[in-house]
């Protein structure tokens, strides 16, 4: 029995440890959207891989300043924000609203759709393994391509394509914050059309990058950075 959990450990171990180098062709968020959307003819599933360093680095600021400030110290968890969460729902219910940008990447690349807590589990687990194992540089960098940014655009050079015509390494700050913008909900909130929630969402995301210390910061604590100008 031990042998057999040892085996286990390690095969669910080697898909992290392989995309730590290797640029995933995809993720288990797009393989089920593809397969929900097979009698669709005119669905097409956007996903054009960019690393980062071919990103513009405000990009990056703003999706840390939108979706996970304390991304540079935290070990895959932010513990403040998930008691927040359940002190404000009072029960001790759902998580949701707490992930972090490295939660959010193990979901998006290993785990099916739901809210079980078999489910949260399994992505602590692989949460916790992607810290271990990957930078976070690597850890930025994968979720900036994989999330979703519009229904089926996945990563901010499709992205950067479809909603300004332009590649990832030449989105200004506003449009960076623009694309940080849409994420809470991004097959209802439209980066090309914006609601006044997602422009004062924009503006936020801003102020929150400025108060950070912009791209400079995030290069500072993470070595991150985007192309020369």
């Amino acid at each position: 029995m031990a042998f057999g959990f040892v085996l286990l450990l390690i095969a669910s171990l080697m898909p992290v440890l392989v995309l730590r180098f290797v640029d995933p062709p995809t993720s288990a968020v797009m393989l089920a959207r593809r397969w929900d959307m097979r009698g669709d003819a005119g669905f097409t599933l956007q996903y054009d891989w960019r690393d980062l360093d071919r990103m513009a680095p405000e990009l990056a600021i703003a999706l840390v300043a939108a979706e996970d400030q304390t991304f540079p110290r935290h070990r895959g968890f932010d513990f403040d924000a998930i008691s927040a969460v359940i002190a404000a729902r009072g029960d001790g219910g759902r998580l949701r609203g707490a992930s972090t940008i490295s939660q959010q990447v193990a979901k998006n690349l290993f785990l099916w759709n739901g809210r079980s807590w078999l489910r949260k589990g399994i992505e602590a687990y692989y949460t916790l393994a992607i810290e271990l194992l990957w930078s976070k540089r690597r850890i930025l960098e994968v979720y900036a391509n994989i999330a979703e940014f519009g229904d089926g655009i996945h990563g901010a050079q499709a992205a950067a394509r479809r909603f300004f015509g332009r590649d990832a390494d030449r989105l200004d700050a506003r449009q960076a914050a623009l694309l940080a913008a849409v994420l809470p909900s991004p097959r209802r909130l439209h980066a090309d059309a914006p609601t006044p929630y997602v422009l004062r969402r924009r503006d936020w995301i801003e102020h929150q990058v400025r108060q950070l210390g912009g791209p400079d910061w995030l290069a500072e604590c993470c070595g991150i950075s985007g192309p020369a100008r």
